[in-house]
């Protein structure tokens, strides 16, 4: 079997001001994923019309949809932050999905992708927390409820933005492996049932790759590319809620202080 577990292959490296360049799968996937809802919201933003069509209709349900659950998940105070739940959402779900083309590769199959990711939720986190807290209140958050506590809380820290970016990194990894291996098992398995066959066109064909493949993909890439989109922008949307407390609520704490 010929898998690749090392990561994405390095494609070209060129000098720039002194410094090494590396065009990696991930960086042309992911270039190919920005084009692609760079063009959709174009097409799908322009024309509006107060009597609305039927792809107006479908697009403003969709945002409504999002709207709606960020209100329900962080609170209406913190609506601000939808656009970027949709963009995160609709690049991990098209980014997983891109990897189903046969020759691009996932972008959430790089660690590197799905760790920008956490990291810019947990620096969304962090900012907040020093904003609402101050920075001497946010240190002071760490050893609450107790002082003995203080290392355990700075690393659920740490790891809240490893763990997140694992999470969907693995799981997406993970499944492509287990396709590739299915997809080398059933060619093994074809060219053992074939090869007493004395045609030598037909025993060169994988017809056991035909259609079980397919139905496998419906889960590891469509169902599993889309429950880790939604796990991950759900995940940002309770950590960043939690630090954008509603403004009653933040006055309070402040008073409690005083």
């Amino acid at each position: 079997m010929n898998i690749n577990t090392s990561g994405p292959k390095i494609l070209w490296e060129f000098e720039l001001f002194g410094l090494t360049v590396t065009i990696t799968e991930t960086i042309i996937s992911g270039g190919i994923v920005f084009l692609l809802l760079a063009v959709a919201s174009y097409f799908l933003g322009k024309d509006l019309k107060k009597r609305p069509g039927g792809r107006q209709v479908l697009v403003e349900k969709v945002v409504s949809m999002l709207y709606n659950m960020v209100g329900d998940t962080m609170g209406k105070h913190n609506l601000k932050f939808a656009p970027y739940i949709g963009t995160l959402f609709c690049s991990s779900l098209i980014g997983s999905l891109i990897g189903m083309t046969g020759f691009l590769r996932s972008t959430t199959a790089d660690l590197s992708t799905t760790l920008t990711w956490a990291l810019v939720t947990s620096a969304l986190v962090w900012y907040h927390n020093i904003k609402n807290n101050g920075f001497l209140g946010w240190l002071k958050g760490f050893t609450e409820p107790i002082v003995v506590m203080t290392p355990m809380n700075i690393v659920s820290e740490v790891a809240q933005p490893i763990a997140l970016a694992f999470r969907h990194f693995g799981n997406v990894a993970g499944g492509g492996v287990l396709m590739s291996m299915v997809y080398s098992a059933l060619a093994g398995a074809s060219a053992l049932l074939l090869k007493w066959i004395p045609n030598a066109l037909l025993n060169s064909i994988p017809f056991l790759q035909l259609g079980i493949p397919a139905v496998l993909s419906l889960y590891f890439d469509l169902f599993s590319g889309f429950i880790q989109a939604l796990v991950f922008c759900m995940l940002t949307m309770v950590y960043v809620g939690e630090a954008c407390p509603p403004p009653a609520e933040q006055e309070n704490k402040d008073v409690s202080k005083k």
